[in-house]
């Protein structure tokens, strides 16, 4: 065997201008699968988080709550008992209490139907709302009648910060009426979004619209990666029966169907790009095998004439490919982790908020590699030697002696 591998390693190298150019397709396609996996991931898991932010990984509402049109059939009570069990039930999530409240909003000349959102977020996601959205200003606390406004709608609304608006919300179990600071301006990548945002604390939306109540609750688990997300789906049905009948607990995925199936497709595009990759790679394996076979053809007969069987002379040309792709592999496979290690630390590029704000895309994409990807990428390229090799392989191991011999390229 060792004396097999030794003759098919020299033979590789005959004809070597034409073996760097196959070993460098090979590695081409290594290495742009490897980078291509590397963004997919990328994409995939910081659509995950933004998604997951924006929702929550579950969400707890009324049962039945989207045949539902008026605020009091939408309504929790007693939304912080309702947060206790949640908590309880999941020691390790961060939990956002949410309070929509249809209302027209407005400012001294000019009104608008907005849905007022009053939020108690835990202390991380209430800094990273304000990294993310806030143009300028503060966002209100519970401790002031501060309202913060898409900086779209104060445009539409003519009013600035420091100026005052009025929300009315008739029908509703708190004051129905009140009067606002604008403490703060939001931008969102959206601009249907900034046209019809307006946030208060819980606190202000409750005493406006229902006491103690809310109309959804988030949870925020620990989990930062797709590939993980089936714990999410396992955690479900505990905390449905935790919580009794009358609430409905969602996962993100029926929250927001059409971005889950976006980022269903991501994967299979991966495949169908790799296998793209490797089959013009493999096609150039074809390619140099052949040549090289139709080259050395009288001495593909010398050496069945000398007693080695169709599977001796198989194995030899199988071989020969292998290592041509193997090479390459290597050669690919070092420079697209090495690329990929560089970019995790996070890489951006113009225009990428208005693209992918739409879809959920971060604007810092972090790049990784699992080393099941990179094993993976690998078996692919061995594959393609493989099969790439196997006509040519059968082609000499079935050549007759005395024809080879007199064969002319």
């Amino acid at each position: 065997m060792f004396n097999l591998l030794t003759l098919s390693w020299r033979n590789v190298w005959r004809q070597r201008g034409r073996s760097l150019l196959t070993a460098g397709a090979v590695g081409l396609a290594v290495f742009f699968a490897l980078v291509y996996q590397g963004l997919i991931g990328a994409v995939e898991n910081g659509m995950y988080n933004t998604l997951a932010q924006a929702v929550g990984h579950l969400q707890v509402r009324v049962a039945g709550y989207r045949d539902k049109r008026e605020l009091r059939d939408l309504l929790i009570p007693g939304a912080e008992a309702v947060k206790a069990k949640l908590q309880q039930a999941q020691p390790q999530a961060e939990i956002v209490v949410s309070l929509e409240v249809p209302a027209l909003l407005s400012g001294e000349s000019r009104s608008r139907g907005v849905l007022l959102v009053g939020q108690e977020q835990p202390p991380k996601f209430a800094q990273n709302f304000r990294a993310q959205f806030l143009q300028a200003g503060q966002m209100p606390t519970s401790n002031t009648q501060g309202i913060a406004l898409g900086a779209a709608l104060a445009r539409a609304l003519q009013v600035k910060l420091g100026d005052a608006v009025y929300a009315y919300a008739p029908n509703t179990q708190g004051s129905g009426a009140a009067a606002y600071k604008v403490v703060a301006l939001l931008h969102f990548p959206d601009p249907a979004a900034e046209g019809r945002a307006a946030y208060l604390s819980l606190a202000a939306a409750q005493a406006l619209a229902a006491p103690g109540g809310a109309t959804r609750l988030e949870l925020h688990l620990p989990i930062t990666r797709y590939s993980q997300d089936s714990l999410v789906s396992a955690l479900r049905p505990a905390l449905a029966i935790a919580l009794g009948p009358g609430l409905s607990v969602e996962t993100w995925r029926e929250v927001n169907p059409s971005l889950a199936q976006v980022l269903a497709l991501l994967q299979p595009l991966v495949l169908v790009m790799m296998l793209i990759f490797f089959v013009l790679a493999g096609l150039m394996v074809v390619n140099t095998v052949y040549l090289g076979l139709l080259e050395r053809t009288r001495e593909f007969g010398v050496i069945t004439a000398l007693g080695a069987g169709p599977a001796k002379v198989t194995w030899m040309v199988l071989l020969e490919s292998l290592l041509l792709c193997l090479s390459g592999a290597v050669g690919g496979g070092l420079l697209g982790v090495g690329l990929v290690t560089i970019l995790s630390k996070g890489f951006t590029y113009p225009g990428l908020d208005k693209i992918g704000g739409t879809f959920g895309i971060p604007q810092v994409l972090y790049p990784s590699l699992s080393v099941w990807a990179v094993l993976g990428t690998l078996l692919f390229a061995v594959l393609t030697g493989l099969l790439a090799a196997w006509w040519p392989a059968r082609v000499a191991a079935q050549m007759e002696p005395v024809e080879a011999m007199r064969f002319n390229a």
